[in-house]
């Protein structure tokens, strides 16, 4: 039964979008190389070898974009809060490492998971990120505090020790078919000691969620998942070709009910397509970006041009540049807001990774009758 006093209700990534936390670029830094990082940063990235503050020029950009983002949302009637950043250029220890520096708030969608009434602290992988949850907790508090139906819940605390990442993953003069070869075989850089998983490794469809595996995420994150929401059905999607394979929203895009895009690297088994094909849902290959290369100090892929926030099924936001996914999605029937947003893109990604929900409209559907 719907509460029409809930603060907090989501349960897929398209009903009419009400109130949303947008992230901020503040305090953000580039954190020093650690076990986690090390697959992701190829060997000409800007990152490699960096860490401190982010520019002060940097953050100015980003912040114009986020503030006119806000606009954006304010105006569409979308009710928007922002965390409070903390200092993420202090060093940081646990009894097990020291990581000097850590990441940003920038972006939400990585931290908070919003199902229903839940909002779950996922248990991220990389160290720098481990007291990211902290700049949420003043408004996790409010709508604990204001919504009586509200869960907030936290996944277990990684140790995030030696014994959560392998060894000489990437050995000197490992080749690229080799390193195709290890995601194909779903050889990814984190181990089965403790669950691990991004929020952005999920995808909400009403009763069923979609896991992405890959190297932020692993299989005893899932099952833990598949524990913790016992009413949901929760499948485990691959979809290998890209070397540095992380979250699901770069690459597996729901529209509206009954569409998706799929990033055209990357392909999805006719097994996992399965149940989309069944429940005539159409898979669509996103169109190509605009742009042969992210901007610079950058640690996601040109496609984030896929990554685009839905405000309801006949409405999306869209970074503005890319002019061939706008197309695409009016081609989708949608109405498209255009967003500049290319220079947040440094600081965690598009629109969709740069939010997380609090509210949407609507309550748990089943979107996939035929399993």
């Amino acid at each position: 039964m719907k509460n029409d006093n809930a603060v907090v209700n989501s349960w897929n990534e398209w009903d009419q979008l009400k109130h949303v936390i947008v992230g901020v670029a503040e305090n953000s830094n580039i954190p020093p190389m650690e076990p986690a990082l090390v697959p992701k940063l190829t060997e000409d990235s800007g990152m490699k070898g960096s860490s401190g503050p982010r520019s002060e020029e940097s953050v100015e950009k980003a912040k114009i974009q986020l503030n006119n983002f806000v606009k954006i949302l304010n105006s569409l009637g979308v009710k928007v809060d922002r965390p409070t950043p903390i200092d993420f250029s202090k060093t940081i220890s646990t009894p097990d490492w020291i990581n000097e520096g850590m990441f940003g708030c920038m972006p939400p969608r990585d931290v908070i998971l919003t199902v229903g009434n839940e909002m779950l602290e996922a248990p991220m992988s990389y160290r720098c990120r481990w007291f990211e949850y902290l700049a949420y907790r003043p408004l996790l508090q409010k709508y604990y505090n204001d919504d009586p139906n509200m869960r907030w819940e936290a996944a277990p605390k990684p140790r995030l020790n030696h014994e959560t990442y392998k060894t000489n993953y990437l050995p000197n003069g490992i080749t690229i078919e080799e390193r195709h070869k290890k995601i194909k075989e779903r050889d990814f850089i984190l181990t089965e000691q403790e669950p691990l998983f991004d929020a952005a490794e999920i995808l909400r469809f009403g009763k069923d969620l979609f896991f992405h595996n890959n190297f932020t995420s692993n299989i005893k994150g899932l099952n833990w998942l598949r524990r913790h929401f016992p009413n949901h059905r929760i499948h485990q999607i691959n979809l290998p070709g890209d070397l540095m394979p992380t979250h699901i929203d770069a690459c597996f895009t729901p529209i509206k009910p009954g569409v998706i895009i799929i990033n055209p690297n990357r392909k999805i088994s006719s097994e996992q397509r399965k149940i989309f094909d069944d429940n005539n849902w159409e898979i669509h290959e996103a169109a190509p970006s605009v742009h042969n290369s992210p901007p610079p100090m950058c640690y996601s892929s040109i496609w984030l041009s896929m990554n685009v926030l839905i405000i309801n099924p006949k409405t999306i936001c869209v970074e503005a540049s890319e002019e061939k996914m706008i197309k695409q999605m009016e081609s989708f029937g949608m109405d498209v807001i255009p967003v500049p947003f290319r220079d947040v893109y440094a600081f965690g990604g598009s629109l969709h990774c740069s939010t997380t929900d609090v509210y949407r409209e609507g309550e748990c559907e089943d979107y996939f009758p035929k399993q």
